[in-house]
């Protein structure tokens, strides 16, 4: 049937798809396809990656994990963890080459096993990254609460504005309004667009990791021999890596947020599946330095 938009020849047998029309039963419908701007690269992809999975895992779990569950032997806990996450990379880094559009999970599931799986698969999604902004989120919002306490003093006792500067911050009942703050101006961020919010994401990601390279490379240049003796110690076993392994692997949940931003990213069929290996690559390798150095540092006990 002719038209503005051109020509299309319909058949009552089977749809037709043809420069956005579908023709079912006769009838054409226009279906309007519109494609986001591709403004992330190679590098932008890997920075939104690392950014995403280096966080509170080498700060706070290497510390807990050396404590209570592997002892000076965390490091290999992180590098089985990795491991893991490899092989999981892997499957995204080839499903995210064949089918490079944007939705991660949910249109892999999709493509490969229908919509019931997709629909499953878009849930534990959503899931994944409310339960991982929300950590991360309230992780940042306890830091701020204690570095306003660390102001607090005799002097400022009693004080009716510092009082209710605190309670503000801390009121309490689990709340804490700075994790709410700092979600809002994500989502502000992100909805000024891709092209302003990549600027401030790779400006925090090389400020990341160039602060794991420095505390890394001032740990190992004070590290005792003594304190990575015994490496398995007796209250844990060698046992005890493998445990550790498994809570070690929070750490490195965030990669697949690549995936996420197939519909933006340049030449995604071959940048997907690179920006992936090598987020993977530069995390594993971090973490495992930062864990050996901070352990052969500080004794794990």
């Amino acid at each position: 049937m002719p038209s503005e938009y051109g020509s299309v020849q319909s058949s009552e047998s089977s749809p037709l798809t043809h420069d956005g029309f579908h023709v079912e039963n006769g009838e054409s419908v226009i279906h309007q396809h519109h494609e986001l701007h591709r403004h992330l690269s190679l590098f932008d992809l890997t920075c939104l990656g690392v950014g995403a999975t280096i966080g509170s895992g080498v700060f706070v779990l290497t510390g807990l994990i050396a404590h209570s569950q592997a002892g000076p032997a965390c490091f290999l806990s992180w590098a089985i963890a990795g491991a893991a996450a490899c092989l999981s990379g892997l499957c995204y880094a080839e499903l995210g080459g064949r089918f490079p559009q944007a939705g991660s999970s949910y249109v892999y599931a999709r493509e490969t096993m229908g919509e019931c799986a997709s629909v499953i698969a878009g849930a534990c999604l959503f899931l994944e990254y409310v339960g991982s902004a929300s950590a991360v989120a309230r992780s940042w919002g306890d830091k701020v609460v204690e570095f306003a306490r660390s102001f607090d003093s005799e002097e400022k006792a009693g004080n009716f504005l510092w009082e209710c500067f605190l309670f503000v911050l801390d009121p309490g009942f689990g709340i804490n309004p700075c994790a709410f703050l700092i979600s809002l101006a994500s989502v502000l961020l992100l909805m000024g667009g891709v092209k302003e919010s990549k600027v401030v994401a790779n400006t925090f990601t090389t400020f990341n990791v160039c602060l794991v390279l420095f505390m890394s490379g001032m740990s190992l240049s004070l590290m005792k021999r003594e304190n990575m003796t015994p490496l398995f110690p007796s209250e844990f076993g060698a046992g005890g890596v493998i445990r550790g392994a498994t809570s070690s692997f929070f750490g490195y949940i965030g990669f697949d947020e690549i995936c996420c931003m197939s519909g933006e990213a340049i030449n995604p069929s071959k940048n997907m599946p690179r920006a992936i290996i090598l987020t993977l690559a530069i995390v594993s390798s971090l973490y495992v330095t930062a864990a050996f150095g901070l352990t052969s540092m500080v004794p794990y006990n």
